[in-house]
């Protein structure tokens, strides 16, 4: 199972509630309380994201965060990349494949990277305006084609 771990999908959550706040500044136990994550949680994230360019932070007595760039300008890859690192689906595909000796004699090797660019594409396609407004997203549930069984009913 893909799956993207826990801190990621946290990390997903605090970008939300920064874009909803349209520019306005949060504190660290604002996020914590509107979010229902603890404070070291939130902390630890935006200190991620704002080292990864999609926070800044403000200091000073009305000091908090606020989204780097639009909503719409921050893809998913980036978020996850930013809060998870090389988004790969096994080691082979990343950049570095230093620690697979069997590589050479691999049967695999390099047929993976297909399925590697087409999640990458599919995040890059997602943006963080996509995740806070679910209607958005239709045009790409729209194109995905039908499972078998619904096409056996649309055709009848």
């Amino acid at each position: 199972m893909l799956k993207l771990n826990r801190m990621t999908d946290y990390g997903v959550v605090v970008l939300a509630h920064l874009a909803e706040a349209d520019g306005q500044v949060l504190t660290t136990p604002e996020i914590a309380a509107a979010t229902r994550l603890s404070q070291p949680t939130v902390a630890k994230l935006l200190k991620l994201l704002a080292q990864g360019g999609l926070a800044v932070s403000h200091r000073g007595a009305r000091g908090g965060y606020t989204l780097a760039r639009r909503p719409a300008e921050i893809s998913m890859f980036e978020a996850v990349e930013v809060l998870d690192g090389p988004v790969a689906v096994t080691s082979c595909v990343e950049t570095d494949h230093e620690g697979c000796n069997r590589e050479p004699v691999c049967p695999m090797s390099g047929r993976w990277d297909p399925v590697n660019v087409a999640i990458r594409t599919t995040l890059e396609r997602i943006t963080l305006a996509d995740m806070i407004a679910p209607d958005s997203l239709f045009h790409l549930r729209k194109a995905a084609p039908a499972p078998p069984a619904q096409k056996a009913a649309l055709t009848a």
